[in-house]
């Protein structure tokens, strides 16, 4: 049986444990309400850009865009997107489960895998695997820019267009809402038309009517493929930010009930023990009174 002073101590340590992941609640809740309003704010735009480049990609030569051209896809590139930090559930092992399937099945059809990898959880995972990385972006979530959007996709469309990989693929939780939050798997490489979007959704939200562009689509393509790309980097960084901290505050509200819950158990037990105990310590009194008669 433990001791009463052992059992105190426990309780107090369960305490503190308690307040810690209240305190991280709240500050994840505070954070979350800032990630939402930007990535609510960001979608639209990136959404609208995505279907202007699928329609003007099925109204021009694709050939004559580097970053619109169809190749073998023997190379594929996939940028894995995880957070820095744990302590958010199922979020960083969702996304990694899911990369690690995407790998195997084209590694299965005989293509050849890179990986770059967003935040620290992806690099501790991938840095003890046989893949190789060719690129890492650490530390990104703490202060998230327009910069770092910028920075990433500058040098995946710099990559490509070198011919390092022929397709990549984007991994990362998409945000829902604060407590669900969904994995998607994205082709950001070529820009696929609208035809051969993966997402049904994605497809009904941009068919549209027929566009008359001004200067020619050509022309206005050429200018828009490189913006195109780093804001769709951005809004994938915003997704994941906004999803982590959502994720994080349904963790840790989760571990502070446990926490009542168990705090409740071991006072139960303690309040049992004492009274054991002075029970025990009154037999001995009696007991000894009685001997002295």
């Amino acid at each position: 049986m433990p001791s009463l002073q052992h059992l105190r101590r426990k309780i107090g340590s369960v305490k503190n444990t308690q307040k810690i992941t209240k305190a991280m609640k709240m500050v994840a809740a505070a954070k979350l309400k800032r990630a939402q309003d930007r990535i609510l704010a960001a979608r639209p735009y990136a959404h609208k850009m995505r279907g202007v480049m699928a329609n003007l990609s099925r109204r021009v030569n694709r050939a004559a865009h580097p970053l619109l051209q169809k190749r073998a896809g023997r190379l594929i590139e996939v940028l894995v997107v995880t957070s820095d930090r744990g302590l958010c559930g199922a979020f960083n092992a969702n996304i990694v489960r899911k990369a690690m399937e995407f790998i195997q099945e084209n590694e299965a059809r005989e293509a050849k895998v890179t990986i770059s990898l967003v935040g620290r959880k992806s690099r501790d995972f991938f840095r003890r695997r046989h893949w190789p990385i060719r690129q890492q972006w650490l530390g990104v979530f703490d202060r998230l820019t327009y910069e770092h959007g910028l920075d990433i996709g500058q040098d995946l469309i710099e990559h490509f267009t070198k011919g390092t990989f022929d397709e990549l693929y984007v991994i990362y939780n998409e945000f829902k809402s604060a407590i669900q939050q969904r994995v998607i798997v994205e082709k950001l490489f070529p820009i696929e038309a609208i035809h051969e979007m993966s997402q049904p959704e994605w497809r009904e939200e941009l068919i549209g009517g027929s566009y008359e562009y001004e200067p020619d689509e050509d022309e206005l393509l050429a200018a828009l493929l490189s913006k195109h790309f780093q804001i769709q980097a951005f809004r994938i960084l915003l997704e994941s930010s906004a999803a982590e901290q959502g994720a994080r505050m349904a963790a840790m509200d989760g571990a502070t009930r446990n926490a009542g819950e168990l705090i409740k158990k071991l006072t139960l037990y303690y309040n049992k023990t004492r009274q054991a105990a002075i029970t025990k310590e009154l037999m001995d009194i009696v007991g000894g009174a009685e001997a002295l008669k």
